[in-house]
């Protein structure tokens, strides 16, 4: 691959992939504790809504929702999407519906004292939301959400078909201009594995600092648990022993 082929199309490529990860993840966000927050709310019509919400955008396909936004929308409304703007829609609806799943769950993980323990101070839901169940809550929607975020990277390269240039558009652009597919594809699956690997990385981060914030130790890596794991034994049996000996 040539430093041309490289600057004016891989470069830019990976760009736009930057670009459509962050404006879809942030609208899905947007979406997520919305509808995730309405699906535990003491309304029955805000919980369907919600859940009526999430079945519909969980139940269709991200791509033919993008399709729909670009090719349907338009002849309806009499103004036309950016495609950009269409995957950007389709992409944070649909793994927001997702989310939300993931914040209701994280909500209803909380220990029911503690909601108690906020309706016996007199707190309005909103401020128990806010001040009791959100900062429990939220360590445990990390690590999933981490998922989502991996998943929604590469659900980016469906933006290809709509001729937007990221990443996947730039691979199959080089390709033609080469004909070096293997040179090429393994490019891109390196980039977006070392996208994916800052993501992780960043996202371990933010749960280690939530769960500081929260008072929660975060737990060990792999060998670090071994160790711990083997001194807990270690002492469990020095305890019985010393239990037999007296």
């Amino acid at each position: 691959m040539t430093a041309g082929l490289w600057q004016n199309w891989v470069l830019p490529g990976i760009w736009i992939t930057v670009q459509l990860l962050v404006y879809s993840a942030a609208l899905a966000g947007v979406v997520a504790f919305a509808v995730g927050m309405a699906r535990t709310h003491r309304s029955g019509l805000v919980r369907f809504l919600a859940g009526f919400y999430t079945e519909i955008f969980r139940g269709t396909s991200a791509l033919i929702l993008m399709f729909w936004l670009f090719f349907v929308l338009p002849p309806l409304l009499g103004w036309q999407l950016v495609p950009m703007w269409a995957a950007v829609l389709a992409l944070g609806l649909s793994y927001g519906a997702y989310g939300a799943e993931i914040v209701r769950g994280a909500l209803n993980s909380v220990a029911p004292a503690q909601r108690e323990a906020g309706i016996a101070l007199s707190l309005t839901p909103w401020q128990r939301m806010r001040l009791i169940l959100l900062p429990q809550a939220v360590p445990e929607m990390i690590p999933p959400f981490c998922n989502l975020l991996i998943e929604l990277l590469k659900g980016t390269a469906l933006v290809s078909l709509l001729g937007v240039g990221d990443v996947s558009f730039a691979a199959y652009l080089v390709r033609l201009a080469t004909q070096e597919s293997a040179q090429v594809y393994t490019i891109s699956l390196v980039i977006y594995f070392v996208l994916a690997f800052v993501l992780t990385r960043s996202m371990k981060v933010l749960e280690r600092k939530t769960k500081r914030n929260v008072g929660i130790e975060p737990e060990p890596g792999v060998l670090g648990g071994m160790f711990a794991k083997r001194a807990e034994a270690k002492a469990a049996g020095s305890t019985v022993t010393g239990g037999v000996s007296k």
